[in-house]
Parts: structure tokens; C-alpha cells; sequence
């Protein structure tokens, strides 16, 4: 008898330790930023600086920064310059790559593969000086056989191509981001489950929902944003109770909300914080801010 209580009362030792255990913080949101035509913005002496300066001023927290598909000496210097720099300041670098037809097998695909390989050589070459993710913008979309709110006919093809990029990425110990259109997440139940279980993160991009010469007034643009949000959101992950599928950030650009643009991120935040789906925001682009 006497043995039993004593093993009742170490199994409520170790319970009241495992009770008093301070609960993780939650992963904060991802507050991203992309930045194009990288050579040029790096042409310009002052612009890591200025990079760097507008990241602490924006609260942005990792950056997507374009990879040229082929570079030289310079480039890569200016490019390990920008990760040294961001990292020293906590933000973590991406290598944005982008495309209109890698969806399709064969030689588009190849290339944005090889684009992929470019990235994963860089980073052997420069182990101190490393990108932390591969952010792919592939864009179907923009063929004109793919147009139509209901045209999914890429959407194989795409998925494909995002789990072929993703065993590389994981390989590598990178993340894997992808920029998404609000279409396809109307895509039906299995469709949207091999989706999400093809990358770890997508980025959706939340364009024309407003503009500054639409007249609204900043509440109603915020109601607009704050519904369309939500709705994407519960589109993307609707029948969908799987931890390990992807979080998804929502994108805005500056076109639709002007000066108002930090105030509608934050906005995000405030609303889907809570949401375990809900990754962070993104703003494009570094570019709009260049005279």
C-alpha cells in the first residue's frame, strides 16, 4: 500500500512540474517585404542602408529579394552584403524567384529548377552569408489560356512544381514560401489538400480589392479588407483539419491603399492573429518607394 502512494505522489510531482512549465510563446507573424529588379536597387551605393533603414522603420521581418537567373562576381557581393547586413538586423533574407509557365513539365519547369539549384549553389558558396528560404512566384494566371475566375486547368501542373521545389528546399534546411492567387482557393476539397500540403507557406496575394480613386472612405476600405480576408482564409482551409498543412500570409500593394497601406496590415494582424492558419503579412513592394 505504502509503495502505491508513493507512486501516486511522484506521478503528481511530475504532473504539477509538467503543469508549471511556462507555455511557449506563439511564432509571431511574419511581416515580408519584396524587393525586385534586386541589380538595380543594389546598383545604388546607399541602398543596403536604405533597405536596412526601411525594414526597422516597417517592422518587416524577412524580405524577398529577386534572384537574378544568371549572375557574376558583383552581384554575388552585393547580395551577400544585403544578407549580412539583414541578418545582423534579425531579418531573414528569401530568394525570390519568379515565373509565368514553370506550372508546365519539361523545359519551364527545368528552368525554374535550375533557378532553385543557382540559389542552393550560392548558399555553399557563401555559407556565412546564406539565403533562409526560396519564394517562388509562379504565375499561370497571366497566360491567356489560364484567364477566367474558374480556369484551374494549371493547377496540377502548379502543385507539381511547388513539390518539386520543396524537396530541394528541404534538403537544403531553407523554407519554402509561394505567392498565390485568391482563385484558386476555390478550388474544390482535394484540390485545396494537395495544394496546401505542397509547400509549408503561401503568400496570397490580396490585390483590387481597393483604390485610392474608388472613393471609399478609410473605414469602408477596412471593412472590405477585414471581409475579404476572412473569407479567403476560411476558402482556403474549409473542410480542412490538418495541422501540418501550410500557414498562409495575405500580400497588399501599395496601388489599392497608398499612405493607408501600413494601417491595413496592421489590420490583418489584429484580426487573424489568433487565426493558427494565418502566418503574417506581406507589402509590395520595396520598389514603390523608390523615387
Amino acid at each position: 500500500m505504502l509503495r502505491k502512494i508513493k507512486i501516486i505522489l511522484l506521478l503528481l510531482a511530475a504532473a504539477i512540474g509538467t503543469w508549471a512549465q511556462p507555455i511557449k510563446a506563439a511564432e509571431p507573424p511574419v511581416h515580408g517585404l519584396w524587393i525586385w529588379k534586386s541589380a538595380e536597387v543594389l546598383d545604388d551605393a546607399q541602398s543596403i542602408q536604405a533597405i536596412r533603414g526601411f525594414c526597422q522603420a516597417q517592422a518587416i521581418t524577412e524580405i524577398y529579394v529577386s534572384m537574378p537567373s544568371r549572375y557574376d562576381a558583383l552581384d554575388a557581393m552585393r547580395l551577400t552584403q544585403l544578407i549580412n547586413h539583414m541578418h545582423q538586423s534579425g531579418v531573414r533574407v528569401e530568394a525570390l524567384i519568379s515565373s509565368t509557365d514553370a506550372d508546365e513539365p519539361g523545359a519551364p519547369r527545368t528552368r525554374l529548377i535550375d533557378q532553385v539549384q543557382a540559389v542552393l549553389q550560392f548558399n555553399r558558396d557563401h555559407a556565412a552569408q546564406r539565403f533562409d528560404g526560396i519564394h517562388l512566384d509562379v504565375e499561370p494566371q497571366q497566360r491567356p489560356e489560364n484567364k477566367g475566375a474558374g480556369n484551374l486547368e494549371y493547377l496540377p501542373g502548379l502543385i507539381a512544381t511547388y513539390r518539386a521545389v520543396r524537396v530541394l528546399s528541404d534538403r537544403a534546411g531553407l523554407t519554402l514560401n509561394a505567392d498565390i492567387q485568391g482563385k484558386i482557393l476555390k478550388a474544390d476539397l482535394a484540390q485545396r489538400r494537395a495544394l496546401l500540403s505542397s509547400s509549408p507557406r503561401f503568400t496570397l496575394m490580396l490585390y483590387e480589392l481597393d483604390n485610392p480613386g474608388d472613393g471609399r472612405s478609410p473605414a469602408q476600405q477596412i471593412e472590405k479588407l477585414r471581409d475579404a480576408s476572412e473569407r479567403f482564409l476560411e476558402m482556403a482551409y474549409a473542410g480542412l483539419d490538418d495541422p501540418t498543412l501550410a500557414r498562409m500570409a495575405i500580400g497588399l500593394r501599395t496601388p489599392d491603399y497608398g499612405a493607408q497601406l501600413p494601417q491595413m496590415l496592421q489590420l490583418l494582424e489584429q484580426e487573424h492573429r489568433a487565426n493558427p492558419h494565418f502566418l503574417g503579412w506581406a507589402r509590395h513592394s520595396y520598389n514603390d518607394t523608390l523615387p
